[in-house]
């Protein structure tokens, strides 16, 4: 039931009910959203060459892909962030960081790369519940 439903007893009386957690079916899933970044990212980048006057394009792109996809799977009351790394492959290393507050058991993220001889891409989504 949704925030603000009616449930009945077994005496037939009403009485609202609030859920304030995600049923077990409308938890997102993890795989699910990775799997959603994976293709994009193979579907967007398999083939390109990096481009800087580009970047700016595709990051957004990707990234405005990736939330609405991840919107497609109707999760009630999840919010959806998306964050998209483009960069040139120069053979340095890169290294990215994050901290979060939220619920571990409702809300989660997902980080998954791209890597070809010419570019790297590393796309972030976070899915946070909100109550």
């Amino acid at each position: 039931m949704s925030r603000g439903s009616m449930a009945t007893t077994a005496a037939g009386q009403k009485h609202p009910t609030y859920q304030i957690r995600p049923g077990y079916k409308e938890r997102v899933s993890v795989a699910a959203m990775k799997e959603i970044i994976d293709t994009i990212l193979k579907e967007e980048l398999e083939g390109k060459v990096y481009q800087v006057d580009q970047a700016d394009g595709q990051t957004k792109r990707i990234s405005d892909e990736i939330r609405t996809r991840l919107k497609e799977m109707n999760l009630p009351r999840y919010k959806f962030m998306v964050q998209v790394v483009l960069g040139e492959m120069r053979l340095e290393g890169v290294r990215m960081g994050c901290r979060t507050f939220w619920d571990n058991d409702t809300d989660a993220h997902v980080s998954s790369s791209f890597v070809n001889d010419s570019l790297f891409c590393v796309a972030t989504a976070y899915a946070a519940y909100l109550y």
